[in-house]
């Protein structure tokens, strides 16, 4: 017998819903824990806001800051709470006044029962659909030791889910308070973390049901918070036909055996100045053609000079552009995580349907994508480039290498196990003369040339010439023409 899976809530931030595949199970009770900062309150206010959009009844139980504290925050962060329903249950200046009360009374004694009296009347005038209560752990100081706190809230909890309510509830992440308790007495617990740089968030604990797991990107933003979860390749795939795209130059394509192929992921390797982002851009002026869209995430030029240069060779990216053939992208240094990224990437392709995406360069990702060593980045960027492939998208990575002459080097990155195929274009110094030359090193799904081309970038565009059959020692880095040779092939 097959269960449908249970009703899910928004909880008001579509990438923590799409971590909990959906959002919360109604009508139970979640512990959202991190240290102050983390963001704890903001989550609330969304999950509220999320509640009387969908003309669900929304109650906020402040028992730390007051309603104005909460209504300046939120409206700070354009958060409308206009529509929910509060109980202030935050101290005053009057608790100043009145700590003299508590020479005869314990706290307990004093303020349980009204509080207690205070939250059920509210409750069962407006029946909430939605609690938020931020920090329940404030409650501890009212009760006279741990075992009756527990016993408190385990009570406060059912009641509440026999109001038929969905509660969402905060901690103090102190060493002193009550919280790992709470992680058993509730259904699920989101975990927030402020590390070094970035945010995070991670759901350790969700019960009725499978959640995306791991840790995912998160930041503060107007309208609360965003939540970029980390991208899994599994499940994202859709129909294509793994056929050749070809550059519209034919000796390239003659390298190639007719192109790369849709669905691979190709490295163009080389130094600086060799023409790497010209060659990539020629696949796609000729998939505009096709009628198909491009997109290029510049991590190292400016959009700027990208698009100058361009106009000098023939290739028309501002036409493309216009025609919505092609995005370029310029990415701000230290202005993204990896998963914020890849993010962006797969909105890019799943809206526009995408069929090339090119990273234009893969030093400068390391460099501008934030909190995240270098083999964390290249395992994410691993992840980002199977997830394209499986979309059927041509992944095109930038790869600049620093030698300029010298012994060959086929990329810098340490990526070279995620292409399908390796395009390497070097600079020549042959009788005084710089040349350059376009070679193909690996091809997963064909056969290629094993030959050298020369490489030009003229006011017409890419021309390359016959296979360099006369030439050696180019990977060596002392490259010399074969003397029986050198006349038919220097022309």
């Amino acid at each position: 017998m097959t269960h449908s899976p249970p009703e899910r809530i928004s909880t008001g931030v579509p990438g923590l819903d799409e971590i909990l595949h959906g959002g919360l199970i109604p009508e139970r009770s979640y512990l959202v824990r991190g240290d102050p900062g983390t963001g704890k309150t903001i989550l609330g206010m969304n999950y509220l806001t999320a509640g009387t959009e969908a003309d669900e009844t929304a109650m906020f139980v402040n028992l730390e800051e007051s309603n104005d504290e909460i209504e300046q925050n939120a409206e700070s962060l354009d958060v409308d709470l206009s529509g929910v329903h509060f109980l202030d249950l935050s101290p005053d200046s009057d608790v100043f006044v009145d700590e003299q009360s508590y020479d005869i009374f314990s706290p307990s004694e004093v303020e349980q029962e009204p509080l207690t009296t205070a939250i059920t009347d509210r409750v069962e005038s407006i029946d909430p659909d939605r609690v938020f209560i931020d920090p329940l752990t404030k409650l501890r100081h009212l009760t006279a030791d741990t075992y009756h706190f527990r016993k408190q809230v385990i009570a406060f909890m059912r009641y509440l889910k026999e109001q038929s309510a969905t509660i969402l509830l905060t901690s103090e992440n102190t060493p002193d308070s009550p919280d790992n308790d709470l992680q058993y007495m509730t259904d699920g617990t989101i975990q927030l973390e402020r590390p070094e740089m970035g945010r995070i968030i991670s759901v350790p604990k969700f019960r009725g049901s499978s959640i995306r797991e791991g840790q995912h990107s998160m930041r503060i933003e107007p309208g609360g918070l965003a939540v970029y979860p980390e991208l899994t390749p599994t499940g994202n795939d859709r129909e294509f036909v793994a056929e050749p795209i070809p550059s519209g130059v034919t000796e390239i394509d003659d390298l190639l055996h007719g192109g790369i192929e849709r669905g691979t992921v190709t490295v163009l390797s080389g130094p600086t100045g060799v023409g790497k982002t010209t060659a990539g851009t020629q696949f796609m002026k000729e998939a505009a053609s096709r009628g198909e869209r491009s997109v290029i995430y510049m991590f190292e030029e400016s959009r700027e000079t990208f698009m100058r240069r361009n106009r000098t060779i023939d290739i028309p990216v501002e036409a493309m552009i216009e025609q919505d053939s092609l995005m370029v992208e310029e990415v701000e240094p230290l202005d993204h995580s990896a998963m914020e990224f890849a993010r962006e990437v797969r909105r890019e392709v799943e809206e526009n349907d995408t069929d090339i995406v090119m990273i234009d360069g893969l030093q400068g990702y390391k460099l501008s994508v934030r909190g995240e060593n270098d083999q964390m980045l290249v395992r994410k960027l691993h992840t980002l480039s199977r997830y394209l492939k499986d979309m059927g998208v041509s992944v095109i990575l930038v790869d600049e290498i620093q030698s300029v002459t010298g012994d060959f080097q086929a990329t810098e990155a340490g990526i070279s196990y995620l292409a399908d195929n390796i395009v390497f274009l070097r600079h020549l110094e042959i009788s005084g003369e710089m040349r350059k030359a376009i070679g193909v090193l690996k091809k997963r799904t064909s056969d290629f040339e094993r030959t050298l081309r020369e490489f030009r970038i003229t006011d017409h565009g890419l021309e390359v010439g016959e296979p360099l059959t006369g030439l050696r020692g180019v990977l060596s880095g002392e490259p010399e023409w074969v003397e029986s040779e050198s006349v038919s092939n220097d022309g």
